[in-house]
């Protein structure tokens, strides 16, 4: 999942945060273009925002819709493919999530294949996945706020390829267990952590707050394509070399991904330092700042509840569709791949939605439209309507990234430079938080009621998880408003 629900991944994370109303805010706001991890993400690693200069004020004081910035439904005019350094962090990003996608498909099926792991076995790999976001998220924002960024990027990087390495080694050795492998995803799980919040504030440092529109949908299009390719590559690799050895490319995604980061040559500035440093109070500055406004505070409930409960689905769907519709390794992979067509669908479409219609509408909008279809999920049969399944997820991938393009949008747009860390980091507190809430929540409910009528309360949960929004004052905009001005804060 992206900052949403995009297409689905175990551990990437969906919606994110609320709005304001248009008459508290100045009206020369400007746009920025959010897992799982899943989930996600997610999943789904949106950016945050970026620095736009405002005579007589500091950069750090400056709202990240300042001035310079593209208006909200301008198109990008592919500027930021001539740069080079931006195709650097692209191409280390595309690779990573590529090897990630293959992972998320090869690990679960490592675990059911090879360990017979139970659906509470699953709920608590899923689970750890991601529970690191509730541990040390908040935390994690104050010190990435403190830090420079691109640094702390490539030593996770370094780090998540190191723990995934482990998985093969063992493997061979003929020791892997389950709960070494359960230890494994928490650690790396960790890492993601302070990747993800470092890097939503890293991109508006680099591409500059004019392009982070054009950034963000190139991103959320290379996720969907790794969404789209890995799951199948990974069941393939999994029946033909093993699940085990399928891991070693997700190891290697992270480590081309470091070696782009270590080649990225604009100089970062470094973080204001100030006068006396309190992490308790930096804390609450970021929580408040989300917390403080109806409609960012919407957004981060929608994203925490549709997280929940499609991280249940996704805990759920690879024991869905190997022992309940008796698919191939292969086959899952292909029918769990359809998000990934919908999430490039998505980001494809995503821009040319919110001219059309207005980028706040398209929050609420992008949900309504594509949740109800979640309900065909645990309508899958074995046979041709197995193709049910694969309706429902697309619709999840699909709808799930045009909701994180526009809402990570107009999230940036509404934060000051210096607090980009701990903005993120807090909506993910929230958001990403339940993640592992639904990966434990996901294996109870399959073990008590039953594999499919577990999917039945996971497609319930996400098409309630829209209320948030319809019953906030997005509902009355068209457009992103003007950023708040730090007093209101």
């Amino acid at each position: 999942m992206t900052e949403t629900a995009g297409p689905p991944r175990p551990g990437a994370a969906g919606p994110d945060q609320p709005a304001r109303p248009a008459q508290d805010r100045p009206a020369e706001a400007a746009e920025a273009a959010e897992p799982g991890q899943p989930p996600r993400p997610a999943q789904d690693r949106p950016a945050e925002a970026a620095e736009a200069a405002e005579p007589g004020r500091p950069a750090q004081d400056r709202p990240a819709g300042a001035a310079g910035a593209a208006g909200p439904g301008q198109p990008g005019r592919g500027v930021l493919l001539g740069n080079a350094d931006f195709r650097m962090l692209w191409a280390g990003t595309t690779v990573a999530q590529f090897g990630t996608s293959v992972g998320q498909i090869a690990i679960p099926l490592l675990a059911v294949r090879a360990l017979a792991a139970t659906p509470l076995d699953m709920g608590v790999l899923t689970a750890a996945q991601t529970v690191g976001f509730l541990l040390v998220g908040l935390p994690a924002g104050a010190w990435v706020d403190r830090i420079a960024r691109r640094r702390l990027m490539l030593s996770m990087d370094l780090a998540r390829s190191a723990l995934l390495l482990s998985i093969p080694i063992t493997w061979w050795l003929g020791a892997l267990t389950i709960p070494q492998l359960i230890g494994t995803a928490f650690l790396v799980g960790l890492a993601a952590v302070f990747f993800e919040v470092a890097y939503g504030s890293y991109l508006p440092s680099l591409v500059g707050r004019e392009h982070l529109m054009e950034g963000n949908a190139k991103l959320q299009a290379s996720q969907s394509v790794a969404v789209i390719s890995g799951p199948s590559l990974g069941g393939t690799l999994a029946g033909l070399v093993g699940a085990a050895n399928a891991v070693l490319t997700t190891a290697a995604g992270f480590l081309v991904s470091a070696a782009q980061l270590w080649r990225i040559r604009t100089p970062e500035v470094p973080p204001p330092k100030p006068a006396r440093r309190n992490m308790r109070a930096e804390i609450g500055e970021g929580f408040r700042f989300v917390f403080g406004d109806r409609m960012l505070r919407a957004i981060a409930c929608c994203t925490a509840t549709n997280n929940l409960f499609q991280v249940i689905a996704v805990t759920l769907a690879v024991l869905f569709l190997t022992r309940e519709i008796g698919l191939s390794p292969a086959a899952t992979g292909l029918v769990l791949a359809v998000s990934g067509v919908g999430g490039a669908l998505g980001a494809l479409t995503a821009r040319w939605i919110s001219l059309r219609v207005g980028q706040a509408r398209t929050i609420w909008l992008s949900m309504l439209c594509s949740r109800p279809f979640t309900l065909l999920l645990a309508l899958a049969m074995p046979g041709w309507r197995v193709a049910l399944f694969g309706i429902g997820w697309f619709a999840i991938g699909y709808g799930g990234t045009v909701y994180n393009v526009a809402q990570v949008t107009f999230r940036q747009h509404m934060c000051p430079d210096r607090l980009l860390g701990r903005m993120n980091a807090s909506n993910r507190f929230l958001a990403w938080g339940t993640l592992p809430l639904g990966g434990l929540l996901g294996g109870v409910l399959g073990e008590w009621l039953g594999i499919r009528n577990a999917l039945w309360v996971a497609a319930a949960g996400l098409v309630l998880s829209v209320l948030w929004l319809l019953f906030s004052p997005l509902r009355g905009l068209r457009d992103v408003p003007g950023p708040a001005p730090e007093a209101a804060r």
